[in-house]
């Protein structure tokens, strides 16, 4: 991801908490990997659905690659996913029923991706990894946005829904 590789040159105090914070940043992305992952394993998802699940699938795992180089380019060691099937525990997929089901999980990770993505930007020392961390921020809204319209749920009606 643009952005991410220049800003390994910046000071080894920042680093330490900035590699921390990615490294939370690179969990979320392994959740929804294996999130969607799961969701197109469960054959309750529809063909036009399934398209979409597994593109999302392809955005976090650009995410997951950006922010592991990013981390090691810092001199930090990216954490390792959970096996699909600890995910599939601790997600509860055992109770996804129907594409609905599946959907909902999919739409309540997005948004809190979106959420934490907000959240943290100003705690970075480094400028250009807030910059990508809104960067990220908008690519979950995104698929909350569209999952959410899947499931016939209506928009926001205020302003400032996200990050609060």
């Amino acid at each position: 991801m643009s952005g991410c590789e220049s800003i390994a040159q910046s000071n080894t105090s920042s680093e330490s908490m900035d590699v921390s914070i990615l490294n939370t940043a690179l969990g979320l992305e392994h959740e929804a990997i294996n999130a969607y992952q799961l969701g197109a394993e469960s054959g309750l998802l529809q063909k036009p659905v399934l398209d979409v699940a597994v593109q999302f699938q392809s955005h976090h795992k650009a995410h997951r690659d950006a922010l592991i180089a990013t981390i090691r380019k810092m001199g930090g060691k990216p954490v390792e996913p959970m096996k699909l099937e600890e995910y599939a525990k601790a997600l509860k997929a055992d109770t996804l029923k129907s594409q609905g089901d599946v959907l909902a999980l999919a739409t309540k990770l997005e948004l809190g991706a979106t959420n934490a993505y907000l959240g943290v930007i100003p705690s970075f020392k480094s400028g250009d990894l807030a910059k990508v961390s809104a960067r990220l921020a908008a690519d979950e809204t995104m698929h909350w946005t569209v999952l959410s319209q899947a499931l016939g749920r209506a928009l926001p009606t205020g302003a400032l829904t996200f990050g609060a």
